[in-house]
């Protein structure tokens, strides 16, 4: 098989299992985990296959063994979400009729085969965990990526402008639900960043920095995005057939429940640990935020006080080169914090004990939305709301060299002071602080993403070759590890060894970014209205390079299910809700000037400031509740398709189970004639039997005949009688 030909076949390979051994370990424990990891794979209806991995380690290939038994597990699980609610109608009861109704799809196949390798035991699965307990030697699994497709993806997405729900429909598709809510996201966000770039223009060229207008324009833009979204996020749920599958999520791995007790609903025997319990155990998020503003703040705001005091007070040598303390303090001090902080994070909520993995994960994205809240935001409020108005104040007690040596001054003469009279705020520092978030670090991320991988690859590789190179200098190099490939595998086998070299993709990092870029045009696109123009031409950079290294840079990631992006729709909230009150604020305190208050404190109306705080977020509260009962009223395909099916199983319902109604006799008449016989002999026969009331009186006509004939009778004795008022007009 030559490469070209390795790129275009993954040889039925469903997934690839990466077992990992190390030189000392003892080989015969290594080998009967193995035994029992196949033995495992096996039990659960998948082939392997196994080919020689990198240094110390094998690769185990597992594809389904019968097409009949991936049939009944996706049959299964189509149920499973019909019983949850996830599904309106319930499949249809022959298993080759199901799949040929909904077709199974790439990714649906991939996660229930991944499914039937992790899952334990009770649930029908092979209980593979990776790098936990007895598997600790299973370092990954994964499947292979198809690079045909691939290739016609990045081609297609580089010559269009915009996603199509045909486009999000072959994500889903190929990658899964998680991934595909993404990428809509980001076509929805970049699609509605159109308008308020071009307001942003004209804001600029027209009404200036810190407009009112455009304030007010920004706010609502904001609130009707963050709106929609939720609208649209439903729509899609719908659409993909995934609403409410959240609820039915994968069992946390390290979930304890405390007891075992029976579900009310399903009789079936669950593991069950005490909302009350956990509440308490979240509380600790409290101190937990508390030390992360601590620990993060502080850093920040004393490299913030350094990096004013060097750049706007200190005069004296060497400013040049100590200009980049603070830059070298936050880019040593941040990550190490970020790490140690994230550990705890992570710590904290295993110690919490969800049940399932989706609430696992919205738990610790709360968490780490805290930090990346304060990393990214901390600085620019600090200019915008310290150093601008209280800057005449503060800045004069920066002069860290005169506190210094004040305690060895014999006079007051020898301190250089720094005069408030001969110091003034630099106006461009808010300015150029967001211009530089949302430009330049835009721009340094992208190219982070794209290039530090590509590099990392390419030094691993270079570096394994000058070891093999020095190796066989050395007479000490071992054996090739494609040495005993077969042939028309080789080309093949390389590629799958490089793809077990690549990282884990982890679609909430992308996410984070787009929901922290949407925070600066939410707090802070009022100081720059070409915020917006700026994010437009990057996403749709983003979204391509993102596809990208989907494709190129990690493994292909595990098609998991989702109903929503999670809890950064939370975080969108809270961004829309903030950015009305850091809006209305910079708008008060700047748009008479661009300078805002001069670094004196004593320009700001501490009670209009307040007031307008206080309207700007009554005002968005009523704008809020009016946009979602407006956008709650459009319809869209998805919830028409909801709809319609759920018309159709209350349909066929009343077809299958009420057509006896029609088998009833109906009431029509015997046609028999009323005479003084047959009035006999209906007497005759009631006083053979014991009656009631209710019977004598129903019993009186026989059939509708009778009554009409009565009713006829009735009306031809009837004698009309002039009535009163007939009378006077006569």
């Amino acid at each position: 098989m030559t490469k070209s030909q390795a790129l275009q076949s993954n040889l039925d390979v469903d997934y690839v299992i990466s077992y990992r051994f190390a030189k000392t370990a003892d080989k015969s424990r290594a080998i009967a985990q193995f035994e029992k990891l196949c033995e495992a794979i096996a039990h659960v209806g998948l082939q392997t296959e196994v080919r020689n991995g990198d240094s110390h380690s094998v690769l185990l290939f597992v594809r389904v063994a019968s097409d009949e038994h991936l049939y009944g597990e996706v049959y299964r699980s189509r149920v499973r979400d019909w019983i949850h609610g996830v599904r309106a109608a319930a499949p249809p009861k022959e298993t080759r009729e199901a799949l040929e109704a909904e077709p199974l799809y790439e990714a649906e196949r991939l996660r229930i085969i991944y499914q039937l390798i992790t899952n334990p035991s009770s649930e029908g699965g092979a209980a593979i965990t990776p790098k936990e307990g007895e598997w600790e030697g299973v370092e990954s699994i994964f499947a292979l990526h198809d690079h045909a497709y691939n290739k016609d993806w990045i081609k297609k997405w580089t010559s269009s402008y915009f996603l199509k729900t045909e486009d999000l429909d072959d994500i889903r598709n190929r990658l899964g639900e998680k991934i595909a809510f993404y990428f809509a996201f980001t076509q929805s966000y970049f699609t509605f960043l159109m308008f308020p770039a071009a307001f942003g223009l004209f804001s600029w060229l027209v009404l200036g920095y810190f407009s009112p207008i455009y304030g007010v324009v920004s706010a609502v833009w904001c609130t009707v995005f963050t709106e929609y979204w939720r609208h649209q996020e439903t729509d899609l749920a719908v659409r993909w057939g995934v609403r409410g599958v959240s609820k039915i999520d994968v069992r946390h791995r390290d979930f304890a429940p405390e007891k075992t007790v029976t579900d009310p609903v399903t009789g079936e025997k669950v593991g069950f640990f005490p909302s009350s319990k956990r509440f308490q155990r979240q509380l600790l998020q409290v101190p937990f935020a508390l030390t992360v503003v601590v620990c993060l703040g502080t850093v920040i705001a004393t490299c913030f006080g350094i990096e004013v005091f060097i750049s706007e007070v200190y005069n004296g040598p060497l400013k040049s080169v100590l200009v980049f303390i603070p830059t070298g303090i936050l880019t040593t001090v941040n990550p190490i914090l970020t790490t140690i902080l994230t550990q705890f994070a992570t710590r904290l909520t295993q110690f919490e004990n969800y049940e399932t993995q989706s609430a696992y994960d919205t738990a610790l994205t709360r968490k780490i939305f805290v930090m990346n809240f304060i990393l990214s935001y901390l600085g620019i409020f600090l200019t915008a709301f310290v150093y601008v108005p209280f800057g005449t104040i503060i800045v004069p007690y920066l002069d860290v060299f005169n506190v210094a040596v004040r305690p060895f001054a014999e006079d007051e003469k020898q301190l250089h002071h720094t005069s408030t009279s001969s110091w003034s705020i630099n106006p461009d520092r808010l300015r150029k602080q967001v211009i530089y978030f949302t430009v330049t670090a835009q721009l340094v991320n992208l190219g982070m993403e794209l290039i530090v991988p590509y590099l990392k690859r390419r030094g691993f590789a270079w570096f394994k070759k000058m070891q093999s190179e020095r190796a066989a200098k050395n007479g000490t190099a071992s054996a090739s590890i494609a040495a005993n490939d077969p042939p028309e595998d080789a080309a093949f086998l390389e590629r799958v060894r490089k793809e077990a070299e690549l990282d884990v993709y982890d679609v909430n990092t992308d996410i984070r970014e787009m929901v922290l870029q949407f925070g600066y045009l939410s707090l802070f696109s009022v100081v720059w209205p070409l915020t917006a123009v700026s994010f437009l031409i990057n996403d749709w950079f983003e979204l391509r390079a993102d596809a990208m290294k989907i494709c190129v840079e990690m493994r292909r990631p595990t098609p998991w299910r989702a109903d929503t992006i999670g809890p950064w729709l939370d975080s969108l909230t809270f961004l829309t809700w903030l950015g009305s009150l850091t809006t209305s604020t910079l708008v008060y305190m700047f748009h008479n000037s661009n300078k805002g208050p001069d670094g004196n404190p004593s320009n700001i109306q501490l009670w209009a400031l307040l007031l307008t705080v206080f309207f700007a977020e009554h005002l968005f509260i009523i704008l809020r509740i009016t946009i979602r009962h407006v956008i709650s009223k459009i319809d869209s395909p998805g919830l028409q398709k909801e709809r319609r099916e759920r018309f159709m199983v209350r349909q066929q319902y009343f077809e299958e189970n009420l057509n006896s109604l029609n088998k009833l006799p109906t009431l029509s008449g015997s046609g028999e004639e009323i005479n003084r016989k047959s009035l006999e002999e209906d007497a005759r026969e009631s006083s053979l039997r014991a009656t009631t009331p209710e019977s004598r009186f129903w019993s009186r006509q026989r059939d509708w005949k009778e009554s009409a004939a009565v009713a006829k009778s009735l009306i031809e004795k009837a004698h009309f009688a002039s009535s009163p008022e007939s009378k006077k007009e006569l």
